[in-house]
């Protein structure tokens, strides 16, 4: 996100009514509901997270322990648990 100058980009009259009610301060103008775009939809992140979590739940299958999958992906045992559980509910439709 850049920060855009109100006064380059917004009436002057309209600067001057929103300087009544936060002068000289920041403000986040959020998009339209139209516009959002979904979480990791600009990067990769999303795709290597579901890359990440399909290896996970393949090694487990291949019979690597829970406390290993943490170690070689820097994870807690709990957080592999998650992702074995949600891993398995994909591919069994449950």
């Amino acid at each position: 996100m850049s920060y855009k100058k109100a006064k380059n980009i917004l009436p002057a009259e309209l600067v001057q009514l929103i300087q009544k009610y936060v002068d000289g301060e920041y403000i986040y103008i959020p998009r339209r509901e139209e516009n959002k775009k979904s979480w990791g939809s600009s990067t990769a992140t999303r795709r290597e997270l579901e890359l990440r979590n399909s290896n996970i739940y393949y090694d487990h299958l291949s019979g690597i322990d829970m406390v290993t999958l943490g170690e070689k992906y820097f994870l807690s045992s709990k957080s592999i648990q998650r992702i074995i559980l949600i891993e398995k509910r994909k591919r069994t439709n449950i």
